[in-house]
């Protein structure tokens, strides 16, 4: 009797560690270092550096509604024209050494309305990068938006004659110095014009008598800037037209 009873005690003394050593050696199939790795990595994404060049590029030709060309985006301070854009930060490849960029100081611009796009990235400063931005921004907006106009009713704005040569029959003395492609204020007269080019496909000699000038006295014109004469001769390449030299 009293084997019976010890029998009966020490059968899961002997039995339970032997249901211990299977049940690990079914649940680790590696070995405890990698075992501790089993759960999923963490959802997390190593930060990307982005690698643009200092070449501007925008989108092409931008056609105004009625709304647009009423808000005139040149009329706009710096500040309320950063309120329309979205700015994004990069950095640029360039030399090793010391001077390299080591921080994100290249910048974009897209302006939302339109979409124009413009970008700086010449200067280890992001601010000094921001402002060339938004006055390159200014002029692709000068360049790439257009407003459509009635040529039957067709008379130019200020903004145009401003710019215009001296020469001009419909300049009047009040219109003062002609304005140039160094002063901020050609901006909009490079827009109305190229509003007027576009509106009779390309002919100088036609745009030219809306504006009293002879086809050279118009043609020197768009020739003094090089962003204007590379936007009219593009305009005139699709409609199979000479460029102008």
């Amino acid at each position: 009797m009293t084997h019976r009873m010890l029998l009966f005690i020490c059968k899961p003394i002997f039995l339970l560690p032997l249901r211990i050593l299977a049940s690990h050696s079914y649940s680790l199939p590696f070995p405890h270092s990698q075992s501790q790795s089993l759960l999923p990595p963490p959802l997390t994404t190593p930060p990307t550096t982005y690698r643009i060049s200092t070449r501007l590029w925008c989108s092409t030709t931008v056609s105004a509604t009625t709304d647009d060309a009423s808000k005139r985006y040149l009329d706009l301070t710096n500040d309320d024209l950063m309120r329309q854009c979205e700015m994004g930060t990069f950095r640029t490849s360039g030399p090793g050494g010391q001077h390299r960029n080591k921080r994100d100081t290249a910048v974009r611009l897209k302006h939302l309305p339109t979409g124009i796009v413009a970008q700086a990235s010449e200067d280890r400063s992001q601010h000094k990068n921001r402002a060339s931005a938004l006055k390159r921004l200014r002029a692709r907006i000068a360049l790439k938006l257009r407003k459509p106009l009635d040529l039957d009713a067709y008379s130019p704005p200020r903004e145009l004659l401003q710019i215009l040569p001296p020469k001009s029959s419909i300049r009047g003395s009040d219109c003062g110095p002609q304005i140039g492609p160094n002063n901020p204020k050609f901006l909009p007269g490079m827009q109305a014009l190229l509003d007027l080019i576009f509106a009779v496909e390309g002919s100088v000699s036609d745009a030219a008598k809306y504006l009293g000038l002879s086809t050279g006295a118009l043609s020197r014109l768009i020739l003094s800037d090089d962003s204007l004469r590379m936007e009219v001769n593009e305009l005139r390449a699709s409609k199979g037209m000479k460029p102008l030299k």
